[in-house]
C-alpha cells in the first residue's frame, strides 16, 4: 500500500511540475511581449537551462511533427510548408521568428501545450538548427525530417560538415520519414543507412557547369570506397550530379526532380506540372521542391499543392524590394560564415545586367559565440563583384575594413569602394554618391537597421 501511495505521489509531483513549468513559460513570454520584446528565447532559456533539460520529453506531441534542418534554406522551406498545410486544413504551429535552437523550440512548444503537456495543434513544424536537432528530439523523434544541404558553415562552431552530419543523425528515429536533397553528396549518404527515405533534386539546367568553381569541395570522395567522385555537372558548391567510378555511390534518379528550370520566367516542372518560382535564383527551386516533396509524402491534394505555388503564393520573407526616392532597393540576406549562401546572393547581383550599387557588411560574425573568425570571406567568390555594371560598393558595419580588403583582393576597383563610418549617413551617401538599382547583401540584424534607415529617410521627405 505504501509503495502504491508513493508511486501516486511521484506521478502527481511530475505532472504538477510540468504544469508549473508550462505556465511559467507562458507567463514569461507574456511579460516579454508587454515589454515590447519577441520573447522567443528567454522563456525557454529559463525553463530548459535552469529547471529541466528533459522537459520536452514529457510533452504529448501531435501525429505530425515535421522538422527542417540543414546549412541553409530552412526558413524558406518551413515558410512554404506552413502555407501548404494551412491551405489543406491543418492547424500548424511553427517558429516563424526564425529562432531555431533548443531554447526557442522549448518556448514555442510549451506555449502551445495545455497544462497537462498535450500539444494543442495538428502539426508541430520546426525550422531546426543542425546542431540542436538532437537536443530537441532526444526521446520523441520527428515523424518527418527534411535535410536541405550540409556545407561548410560557421567553422568555429561546426568545424566540418561531417560533424554537422553526425549530429543530425542523432535526431533521426527508426520511424522518421526522411526527405533529403539527393544533389548534396553529403546529405545523400543518409539513403545508405535508413529505410524511410524520399529524395528530391534539380536536373541539369543551362546554368549548370562541369568544373567545380570552389578550390575545396565539401564532398569529393565516395563514402563507401573513398574513391574520388566524378561529377557530371555542378549546380553550385558540391551540389549537382555525381557518381563513384566503382558504382558504390551515386546521386541516382530522385523521387521528385525539378526539370526545365527557367529562372528568367521563374518556372520549373515537377511531374510534368508547371510550378512558379517566387525568386529567380536556383535555391528557390530547392526550397519549393522540398516543400512539394513533403506535400506528396503527406498525400496533400494535388490541386491544393499546385495552387499553393501558382495561384495564392505568399510574398517570400527574403529578397523584398523597397525604394529610396525613385531608386529600387533589393534586400538580400546572406548567412555569415556560409560561403554558399553568400555565393548565391553574389550570383544574383552579378546576373542583374543594369547599372547597380551594392551595400555589404555586418556587425556580428555570429550571435552564438564571441569568436570573430573571418576565414569564410576568403572561401566566398567576391570576385563576382568585379563587374563593370557595379557603380559603387558601400562597406558598412564593424567589419567594413575587412570586407573592403577582401574586395581589393578580388581586384574590385578601389575607387568603387566606399567605407561608411557612420551608419546614420548611409542613405545620404547612397543617394549622393551612387547610381542604379541598390542591392543590400547583409546579415539578418543589419537588414533591420537598414529598413529603419529607409523608413527614417521617407519620413524626412514628408
Amino acid at each position: 500500500m505504501t509503495k502504491v501511495l508513493l508511486f501516486i505521489i511521484m506521478i502527481l509531483v511530475r505532472y504538477m511540475k510540468l504544469a508549473f513549468l508550462i505556465l511559467l513559460n507562458k507567463f514569461i513570454t507574456l511579460g516579454c511581449k508587454l515589454l515590447g520584446k519577441n520573447g522567443t528565447v528567454l522563456p525557454g532559456n529559463i525553463i530548459y537551462d535552469h529547471f529541466d533539460k528533459k522537459i520536452l520529453e514529457k510533452i504529448k506531441y501531435p501525429k505530425l511533427v515535421i522538422a527542417v534542418t540543414g546549412s541553409s534554406g530552412k526558413g524558406s522551406t518551413v515558410f512554404l510548408i506552413n502555407h501548404i498545410l494551412t491551405k489543406s486544413g491543418y492547424s500548424v504551429v511553427y517558429n516563424n521568428s526564425g529562432s531555431n535552437g533548443v531554447l526557442a523550440a522549448t518556448t514555442l512548444i510549451l506555449n502551445n501545450c495545455d497544462i497537462k503537456g498535450n500539444f494543442k495543434k495538428d502539426v508541430l513544424l520546426l525550422e531546426m538548427d543542425e546542431r540542436h536537432l538532437k537536443l530537441v528530439f532526444t526521446k520523441h523523434k520527428p515523424t518527418h525530417l527534411i535535410i536541405t544541404n550540409i556545407t561548410r558553415d560557421q567553422p568555429v562552431r561546426n568545424t566540418s560538415p561531417y560533424v554537422v552530419f553526425n549530429d543530425i543523425k542523432q535526431g533521426i528515429g527508426k520511424n522518421t520519414h526522411l526527405i533529403i536533397n539527393a544533389d548534396d553528396a553529403i546529405v545523400n549518404e543518409i539513403s545508405l543507412n535508413y529505410k524511410h527515405v524520399t529524395t528530391y533534386g534539380v536536373a541539369k539546367t543551362k546554368d549548370s557547369y562541369k568544373k567545380s568553381r570552389l578550390q575545396v569541395a565539401d564532398q569529393a570522395y565516395c563514402p563507401v570506397c573513398h574513391t574520388k567522385l566524378i561529377y557530371d555537372y555542378y549546380h553550385y558548391g558540391h551540389l549537382g550530379s555525381y557518381h563513384c567510378p566503382n558504382n558504390d555511390y551515386q546521386r541516382g534518379k530522385p523521387d521528385y526532380e525539378a526539370k526545365n528550370v527557367d529562372l528568367n520566367k521563374k518556372v520549373m516542372k515537377i511531374n510534368n506540372e508547371t510550378i512558379k518560382l517566387d525568386n529567380d535564383v536556383l535555391y528557390a527551386c530547392y526550397y519549393e521542391l522540398a516543400a512539394y516533396t513533403l506535400g506528396k509524402v503527406l498525400n496533400i491534394d494535388d490541386k491544393i499543392l499546385i495552387d499553393s505555388f501558382n495561384k495564392d503564393a505568399l510574398e517570400h520573407k527574403r529578397g523584398k524590394k523597397y525604394h529610396i526616392g525613385s531608386r529600387e532597393i533589393i534586400m538580400l540576406e546572406s548567412k555569415n560564415e556560409n560561403n554558399l549562401s553568400y555565393y548565391q546572393s553574389l550570383r544574383y547581383i552579378k546576373n542583374y545586367k543594369e547599372k547597380k550599387s551594392v551595400i555589404l557588411g555586418f556587425n556580428n560574425v555570429s550571435r552564438r559565440y564571441k569568436e570573430n573568425d573571418l576565414s569564410w570571406l576568403y572561401d566566398t567568390e567576391f570576385e563576382l563583384l568585379n563587374d563593370e555594371n557595379i557603380d559603387k560598393i558601400f562597406c558598412i558595419g564593424r567589419f567594413r575594413y575587412d570586407v573592403a580588403l577582401r574586395l581589393e583582393y578580388a581586384k574590385v576597383d578601389k575607387h568603387k569602394i566606399i567605407l561608411v563610418d557612420d551608419l546614420n549617413e548611409l542613405i545620404n551617401l547612397v543617394k549622393k554618391k551612387s547610381k542604379g538599382t541598390i542591392f543590400t547583401m547583409v546579415c539578418f540584424d543589419m537588414t533591420q537597421i537598414i529598413k529603419s534607415l529607409i523608413e527614417g529617410d521617407k519620413n524626412e521627405d514628408i
